[in-house]
């Protein structure tokens, strides 16, 4: 019988974080399996085939981050969470900027953890809630496969992680729609509570770089100066 119980990676050097989030993650009903420095993580990696990663800064033999820019060179786009106790902007950019999908400051409540984990976790049924019968959106030479999580600008595959792509995909079902941060944080991170709107700063720059042929003169992604964004239709 196939297991469709989310598995989740933690690594973290610090037994009692291990302890603390696989107790909570068991009992919210997921499967945990664990790691304690970037080279075992990377064997778990691929060993288990985890559903999200949740992954500590500082850790022995590999740091987090070090860890994060060899998934993502090898084009392993599990979502992952950085866990830090540093609160410094320059740390939270950095892990968004080598391809982490969200971060969390040391210390954290238990419910903080599994709102974070359920939002990133969500983003499957996310994508085709609404599009029953829709499986491709397109916006000019952008074609977008829903199933298979997949997308395309002028028959050139993108890569992209997981985060990045529910984004592309909220903004071209909106598109022509001015949204704010705000509500792009709410809709695509799923956030219950107040969050850090840089994340989205972040996403979208990540994916200008993507698909616009000229990053400083975007015509797809356009800033709304003190509002947020737009995402404008192509016709070509």
């Amino acid at each position: 019988m196939e297991n469709n119980t989310p598995k989740i990676l933690i690594v973290d050097d610090e037994q009692s974080i291990r302890t603390l989030l696989e107790y909570n993650l068991i009992q919210a009903g997921y499967e945990t399996v664990m790691a304690i420095d970037g080279e075992e993580a990377i064997e778990k990696v691929e060993q288990e085939k985890p559903d999200l990663i949740l992954l500590d800064l500082m850790i022995p033999k590999i740091d987090g981050i070090e860890v994060c820019k060899l998934l993502r060179k090898r084009h392993i786009n599990i979502p992952i969470i950085m866990l830090t106790a540093k609160s410094e902007e320059l740390d939270k950019v950095l892990g968004l900027e080598i391809g982490a999908d969200d971060y969390m400051t040391k210390p954290f409540s238990p419910r903080e953890v599994m709102a974070r984990v359920k939002a990133v976790l969500r983003r499957t049924t996310n994508i085709s809630d609404g599009d029953q019968t829709i499986d491709t959106l397109t916006s000019g030479p952008i074609k977008i496969y829903l199933e298979q999580y997949e997308a395309y600008l002028s028959e050139e595959k993108l890569e992209f992680t997981p985060k990045e792509f529910e984004l592309l995909v909220y903004f071209v079902r909106n598109k022509n729609r001015v949204l704010s941060r705000d509500a792009l944080l709410s809709a695509v991170w799923n956030y219950d509570f107040a969050g850090d709107t840089r994340i989205v700063d972040v996403h979208v720059s990540h994916l200008r770089d993507k698909i616009e042929e000229n990053t400083r003169k975007p015509q797809y992604i356009k800033t709304v100066r003190g509002i947020g964004y737009k995402f404008e239709e192509m016709t070509s």
